[in-house]
């Protein structure tokens, strides 16, 4: 189970904006925020989604690796986010569809400052 994800931004309010949008898709509501950091957290109050600006000041990057993986309930649902992020403007990493024989089924995208997620079931 995910207890938490960090993400960093280099721009607050946009990325805010997107977050609102899709994790409202999602049944995850903000929870806490404060002029540097918002974030989202999923019924039961458990997982939790936040974005936050570099304590350092520097520009927020991408490491090699990072990426969040969002669990939803069918192969639907993975093809109407992902086609709903980019329809907000992110960018599309890979296609949703099946990966692997087991039946895990996935769409990547990335977010305005990089950051690697996916939607994936099975």
């Amino acid at each position: 189970m995910i207890w938490y994800i960090t993400l960093w931004t280099n721009n607050l309010e946009k990325a805010s904006e997107f977050y609102d949008k899709l994790l409202w898709e999602m049944w995850a509501n903000r929870f806490l925020e404060t002029d540097r950091f918002i974030s989202w957290s999923f019924w039961p109050w458990l997982t939790r989604i936040s974005i936050i600006k570099p304590f350092d000041n520097n520009p927020a990057t991408v490491w090699n690796g990072n990426m969040v993986a969002l669990h939803v309930k069918s192969k639907e649902e993975v093809d109407r986010l992902h086609k709903l992020v980019l329809e907000l403007w992110w960018t599309n990493e890979w296609d949703s569809g099946p990966r692997w024989d087991n039946g895990f089924y996935t769409g990547y995208f990335r977010d305005l400052d990089g950051n690697k997620l996916s939607f994936f079931n099975i």
